[in-house]
């Protein structure tokens, strides 16, 4: 064979072999440690009547207040501005309280967003792809995922914009304590976080990320306060302060770009820093596999393409651990 005919067999060789490694990165399995879904035979702690507490206030609410959709427990009243009547409680029938999910002060959890201080047009830009399909889950069924769809659609403007200035006014608060590790501590699926089984046992951490809650009791009694240990694999917030700082060697782009000095949002673009490194995640997988699309989408596209769950978990890793 001659040498230009070789060439061009090996050219053509490595193209097909780029196409299906190519092909194997977007058709990737979300990772299921990012998008826990409650097995089918879970159920809530029984409602004994108990009247429930949590640290630092003088409240006591019944279990079945915590868990009622059309009501945000305000643990903390005096902590925060007055609720608009969407936080706070919602409309009957289509609109759950945004604050039961996303808590009085706009904290979140794992299996949602924090909202606190982000732009308000941010979230109203949000809300619009929600309810135009621009922003979907890949795993079907998860609850967190499809409330917030019906929620969007349901929405007033005037709701809307409520909700979106009340959570935009909001300070962030540190919540996620990141710890790197080997050996992390058994745990099962309360619903869609991960809990500590507190049974003594332990297992290997691998190449995910564990978020689960301090105080399963706190989270579940939907209280603001609540906070959460996130074990990380070892070097991975530093390997995470290389990729956004210097790109990776040109794998993607610079992070403080669009969302600031530190990572605390600049204009339209959010605040990442200190937030769930299991939902940040998500995110990324979600962009990379075009779950999520529109105007944003479209900024984080050349980030996220070339990004492996490695590099996912890296940059979740380290923008958690940052001060928002």
């Amino acid at each position: 064979m001659r040498p230009s005919a070789l060439l061009v067999l090996v050219t053509l060789v490595l193209a097909c072999r780029s196409r299906e490694t190519a092909r194997a990165e977007t058709t990737e399995d979300p990772p299921p440690w990012a998008y826990p879904v409650a097995p089918k035979d879970w159920t809530p702690p029984v409602d004994d009547g108990t009247l429930r507490r949590v640290p630092d206030s003088d409240l006591s609410l019944p279990i079945a207040e915590t868990r009622n959709a059309f009501f945000a427990p305000d643990w903390h009243p005096d902590a925060h501005p007055p609720m608009p009547d969407v936080v706070a409680k919602g409309r009957r029938p289509e609109v759950t309280a945004c604050g039961y999910c996303h808590r009085a002060e706009g904290s979140g959890g794992p299996e949602n967003a924090s909202l606190a201080g982000l732009p308000a047009a941010y979230i109203v830009q949000q809300l619009a792809d929600f309810a135009g399909g621009a922003r979907r889950s890949l795993v079907p069924g998860r609850v967190p995922m499809t409330m917030m769809t019906a929620l969007a659609k349901a929405l007033t403007p005037e709701e809307i914009a409520a909700a979106a200035s009340y959570f935009s006014a909001l300070p962030p608060r540190a919540n996620v304590r990141v710890i790197e590790a080997d050996v992390v501590p058994e745990t099962y699926l309360a619903g869609w976080v991960f809990a500590d089984a507190k049974n003594g046992r332990t297992e290997r951490l691998g190449a995910r990320i564990l978020e689960v809650p301090d105080d399963l009791e706190q989270f579940e009694n939907r209280d603001s306060r609540a906070r959460f240990i996130a074990y990380v694999p070892r070097g991975s917030v530093e390997r995470g302060r290389a990729l956004a700082a210097d790109r990776g060697g040109g794998k993607t782009q610079a992070c403080e770009t669009c969302h600031g000095k530190g990572l605390r949002g600049l204009g339209v673009f959010p605040r990442i820093a200190g937030r769930s490194p299991t939902y940040l995640v998500r995110q990324l997988f979600d962009l990379k596999r075009g779950a999520r699309t529109g105007n944003g989408a479209a900024a984080m596209m050349p980030v996220v393409k070339n990004l492996a769950v490695d590099d996912m978990i890296a940059l979740a890793a380290y923008a958690a651990s940052m001060d928002p």
